[in-house]
């Protein structure tokens, strides 16, 4: 039997489980200014993932990095959610939502 599919989907599963809360708690901690975070984590997963030597570690790297990657895209659509409502914005930074609520227009 070869169990490394079910490994690497068990590990790639869990990574989305990992990014998708950070990215609505970075979003509303430090805003979306953050997204070069998870730009700068994905290249260092993607540079890690290139020099293990163990094929099923280096290709579970290689998803952490591209679920990193993809959590720029998210960061974006958090504080589109956050300007929507469904999301509770950082009290903190309420000027800078409210100054985004009135510039743009709401789908």
């Amino acid at each position: 039997m070869n169990f490394s599919g079910i490994i690497v989907g068990a590990a790639v599963f869990l990574s989305i489980g990992i990014c998708h809360p950070l990215v609505i708690k970075m979003e509303y901690e430090l805003g979306r200014k953050s997204w070069w975070i998870w730009l700068v984590a994905g290249l260092a997963f993607i540079a890690v993932s290139l020099f293990v030597r163990n094929q099923i570690v280096s290709i579970i790297l290689g998803g952490f990095a591209f679920c990193c990657l993809w959590g720029i895209h998210e960061m974006f659509l958090q504080e589109k959610r956050v300007l929507k409502g469904w999301f509770p914005e950082n009290p903190k930074r309420h000027n800078y939502y409210e100054k985004k609520r009135r510039g743009m227009k709401i789908k």
